[in-house]
């Protein structure tokens, strides 16, 4: 097959981008939710996720991240072998790779669809770190949930062992990282952060220090940036999920009832 190859499951690979996807089966509103796993994880294990945000109006897709799901290189005690051994090294280019990505799957989803709204960004850990990303890098994005994610690759208070980025992954978090180019939001796309108020994985202050670097962004619009911590530690909870809808729910009808 070409570049595009299709089969009765709604998958498709765009590229070399292998996707899934859910829709209404009533009416749409006009929008786009794209919906990132977190690390070791796929797109196929959040099909429920976007069952939910498809019965709610949205089309809703998710994409296997790099060397992740049907992108893997090797086997999965590889993989998380490599991630132990020097998880910087390997993990920030995954998140810069795939936010990358973000645009090209947009581009698709837009013209498969015939989507005329907003594109919402969102995800589990790995996942929402993705969607903040790629919110700085292409302005269709008008809101981001974020769960249990991190504007602050460096994760000062982390529980996680130390690891040494190599000369790339070091490229790759100078031109994404968020809280270190917070001049990319200053559109100011709504941004909330779904976190374990516990969490010493991906420690929630990141959240609150990137409200700080991006204040004047947000100044005449602060409604548009909101920290919601969860009594848990690194977990991702139904209220959560929850609350991402509503966020993306919330922000698909302040910008008008566009049907697609």
């Amino acid at each position: 097959m070409g570049a595009t190859e299709t089969n009765k499951l709604n998958h498709e690979i765009v590229d070399h981008i292998p996707l899934i996807w859910e829709e209404p089966y009533g009416e749409r509103n006009g929008h786009l939710v794209i919906w990132l796993p977190g690390l070791t994880g796929d797109k196929d294990g959040l099909r429920k996720h976007l069952r939910m945000f498809a019965d709610a109006g949205f089309v809703a897709v998710s994409y296997d991240p790099y060397e992740h799901g049907e992108r893997m290189r090797e086997s999965r005690d590889q993989f998380i072998g490599k991630l132990k051994r020097n998880k910087r090294r390997y993990f920030w280019p995954m998140i810069a790779m795939t936010a990358e990505e973000y645009p090209r799957v947009i581009d698709w989803a837009l013209e498969r669809f015939g989507l005329t709204g907003g594109v919402m960004a969102g995800g589990i850990s790995m996942g929402g770190d993705i969607a903040l990303v790629a919110a700085g890098l292409d302005r269709r994005i008008t809101a981001v949930a974020a769960c249990i994610s991190t504007p602050d690759w460096l994760r000062p208070g982390t529980d996680e062992e130390e690891s040494r980025p190599d000369t790339y992954a070091w490229n790759c978090y100078h031109r994404c990282n968020p809280l270190t180019n917070a001049n990319k939001y200053e559109h100011a796309p709504a941004i909330r952060f779904l976190n374990g108020a516990k969490d010493g994985h991906v420690p929630p202050d990141g959240a609150h220090r990137f409200r700080a670097a991006c204040a004047d962004h947000y100044a005449a619009c602060p409604e548009r940036f909101e920290i919601t911590e969860f009594d848990v530690a690194h977990q991702f909870t139904d209220g959560m999920l929850n609350g991402a809808l509503d966020w993306f729910s919330q922000h698909a009808a302040s910008s008008g009832s566009e049907k697609g």
